[in-house]
């Protein structure tokens, strides 16, 4: 694997490098890639995307394209243990590597855009990880777009006594593989499901006991979080979501401190809602676009 970024106040990640896809596209900054590239226009903001845990940036190519129609810069990374990054596959020593590197990624590019307003885009585990981050850096960021947000675990895989064995179990066998996500359960659209079973950068070894830890540990930092957060956001949740249990929604349009949010329930919808049923990912679509639009309006960078 690449080193990982290195310059002036960017630290090497240390759980091992990441990796971007690399595209024809000139890089951003140091180091790093965009998902987009550089718009021939003025950009009228800067976007990074967190995608969720087992998977790659690479799948937000189409919602990246999407919000450079906007004249926005869309970037992103793949994880710490995911995708072409470095490290042992769906391993974090703790949550908060996430979290530190997308605020290196963040200020990396925006040294070379100065003025311009910053946005996150979180899906799953990325949405938390987003979350975390704009309750770190509470006046960077100028708003948020969470998809399926990573608040509460699902009911199933919650419960009291499984909570406390996967302790016990993380105390004497980190290692053990709780097996695969079942794929059948991101999306309702049969066709995104084979996509994403063929994809061969999804991690299939299995959830690790270590890596759940630190999943339920970073729900419980994530409600910690709600108070801290003042920034604007757009929130999309499905009914019948089966790895980020829906009612994480309603908790965070509670807790957060924001005075503009909106919550957008897809009735029967699964997790990946970007990659859902045609009607869904359309909707889901058209209210990311709008609502950046709205909110990106006579933003443009420094000349």
């Amino acid at each position: 694997q690449p080193a990982g970024p290195s310059g002036p106040g960017l630290l090497p990640p240390r759980s091992g490098s990441r990796r971007l896809h690399p595209l024809p596209s000139p890089a951003p900054g140091p180091g790093w890639a965009s998902l987009t590239g550089l718009s021939s226009c003025p950009s009228r903001a800067l976007m990074f995307v967190s995608h969720g845990a087992g998977e790659h940036c690479g799948r937000y190519r189409e919602l990246a394209q999407m919000l450079a129609g906007l004249d926005l810069l869309v970037f992103a990374h793949d994880h710490v243990g995911h995708g072409q990054s470095g490290g042992d596959r769906m391993v974090v020593s703790d949550f908060h590597v996430f979290v530190r590197d997308v605020l290196q990624h963040v200020d990396a590019v925006q040294r070379d855009h100065p003025g311009l307003p910053v946005f996150l885009l979180g899906h799953s585990m990325g949405g938390a990880i987003a979350i975390l981050t704009a309750a770190e850096r509470p006046g960077l960021f100028s708003g948020m777009v969470l998809i399926s947000p990573l608040v509460l675990a699902s009911p199933e895989s919650a419960t009291t006594f499984k909570v406390l064995a996967a302790k016990v179990l993380n105390l004497v066998l980190p290692n053990l593989s709780l097996g695969p996500i079942d794929s059948s359960v991101l999306s309702r659209n049969k066709a995104e499901v084979e996509l994403y079973n063929a994809d061969p950068l999804i991690c299939r070894a299995g959830l690790k006991v270590s890596f759940g830890m630190q999943l339920l540990n970073a729900v419980a930092r994530v409600e910690r979080a709600l108070p801290r957060l003042t920034l604007p956001f757009l929130l999309l949740q499905g009914s019948a979501d089966r790895l980020c249990d829906s009612k994480g929604a309603y908790l965070l349009m509670e807790g957060a401190k924001s005075q503009d949010k909106t919550l957008k329930i897809y009735e029967g919808a699964y997790h990946v809602l970007h990659k859902e049923l045609p009607e869904v990912t359309g909707s889901v679509f058209q209210e990311i676009k709008l609502w950046v639009s709205q909110r990106t309006a006579g933003a443009r960078s420094l000349p």
